[in-house]
């Protein structure tokens, strides 16, 4: 993903959707995740989400971008990724940039642009 196709595709109405991996792979992704972590937690209480979303061009299925993320969806990181998708997309923010904050510490980003 470059700035030189966000038109084309994560400022284009559908495309996560289109990219999204099915439940059917990442149920069973997530169990070998949590194992990893060495967490023996019920599937249903964590989200298996992207480090860096699939709204600001995240790998929609490599496993160093997804983490059992604790909760349910929706959760409030999910906002911040809208929020950073907006921001890039009306080109305030370069998507780098969104890319690098949201991996490094999404909650103080979350802290800073939506409370």
């Amino acid at each position: 993903m470059t700035e030189a196709n966000i038109g084309s595709t994560i400022c284009t109405h559908g495309y996560t959707r289109r990219v999204r991996p099915s439940e059917s792979v990442t149920e069973r992704e997530k169990r070998a995740s949590l194992v990893a972590y060495g967490d023996a937690g019920p599937l249903h209480a964590y989200e298996y989400d992207h480090l860096v979303p699939l709204e600001l061009g995240g790998a929609p299925n490599d496993a160093r971008n997804l983490w059992p993320e604790p909760g349910t969806s929706p959760n409030p990181k999910d906002e911040l990724e809208n929020r950073l998708r907006e921001m890039v997309c009306d080109g305030v923010t370069p998507l780098a940039t969104a890319q690098r904050e949201i991996a490094g510490d999404w909650v103080s980003l979350y802290r800073r642009l939506i409370r």
